[in-house]
């Protein structure tokens, strides 16, 4: 018996960074999935399996996830050890992991891989609602990275457009937009945690000129929503670049993104961070005017692809 699922990885529109403290975010999922498949086996072990590398466990030792080599692989070892403990299962499980999302650039590949593993692994024994899902992967996901807000899972869960704030947590925006992007890779290694440190001895080094900012972002956000009511890509994409100022003042842009940017700007609507910065991908919104200009452009400095919004989130097959 195999149990295949798989989500969608996201993009961060608006709000990045600012989020942390307290200001709206609006994200999305993306037509670029991972896909996790599992079954038993006979062995006593489970094993991860994936482009980036493979991992084994005994059932014996799946209570000390510490001792896993590979730190990114531990929520998935979480998983099949509590699908295991819950279900009294005697048998292993091997769950293979195929991507179409490049790993470690802001744009939710771990957090749709714990998606899938989650819907995987328990559908071995009971197919779980997308509301358990999330609640899981984000526990999962908080193996690795206790503060985690469990924004991406969430959309990657249930698709779409959302935004997110901490104080009224995850809601639907209520759209259809057919939205095009051109995502480009800086091929600049950059570290989430690192990152947010950055931005928060910023803000404590710069309380008014942070406190500024964040009423600017508000204000883009608000206008954002609006627009992607109204399906307003040339608003849209003002307020990207806008919002990619913000971000180049807090000090998370780079000179790749720096570019990339400039560039996307000759032809695109609009361009931007998406992620945490410091490297990772930009964001260019594009519709069938622009879309071939635009890549002509890009991808003589870097690596790009096509995305538009997923609708599906968690998928079974």
């Amino acid at each position: 018996m195999k149990s295949v699922a798989s989500a969608p990885g996201k993009i961060i529109l608006f709000g990045e960074h600012f989020v942390v403290y307290g200001i709206k975010a609006i994200l999305c999922s993306i037509d670029k999935r991972i896909t996790a498949t599992s079954q038993f086996l006979d062995e006593k072990i489970v094993r991860v399996s994936s482009s980036l590398g493979e991992s084994e466990m005994d059932l014996n030792s799946l209570n000390n996830l510490e001792k896993i080599p590979q730190k990114f692989m531990k929520p998935f070892f979480y998983v099949a050890q509590k699908a295991i403990e819950e279900n009294s299962s005697e048998h292993g499980i091997e769950i293979i992991l195929e991507s179409q999302i490049p790993a470690g650039v802001g744009l939710g590949s771990s957090s749709a891989a714990c998606v899938a593993v989650t819907a995987s692994v328990n559908g071995l024994f009971n197919k779980l609602s997308k509301e358990e899902v999330v609640k899981r992967a984000i526990q999962a996901e908080r193996t690795i990275f206790e503060q985690n807000s469990g924004a991406d899972s969430s959309v990657s869960t249930f698709g779409g457009l959302m935004s997110y704030d901490l104080k009224n947590g995850f809601q639907d925006i209520p759209s259809r937009n057919n939205l095009n992007f051109i995502i480009s890779n800086s091929a600049q290694i950059h570290d989430t945690q690192d990152i947010v440190r950055q931005v928060r001895n910023f803000k404590e080094k710069n309380e008014d000129m942070f406190r500024k900012l964040c009423k600017q972002e508000i204000e883009i956000v608000k206008n954002a929503t609006t627009a992607l009511k109204d399906n307003n890509l040339n608003e849209l994409g003002s307020l990207m670049l806008k919002n990619q100022d913000l971000l180049k003042q807090i000090g998370i842009s780079t000179e790749k993104i720096d570019l990339l940017v400039r560039e996307a700007k000759k032809t695109a609507y609009g361009a931007k961070i998406t992620g945490a910065g410091g490297g990772g991908c930009i964001i260019s919104l594009v519709d069938n005017s622009n879309m071939g200009d635009t890549l002509d452009n890009l991808r003589k400095i870097s690596d790009c692809f096509l995305a538009k919004i997923d609708y599906n989130g968690l998928t079974y097959r």
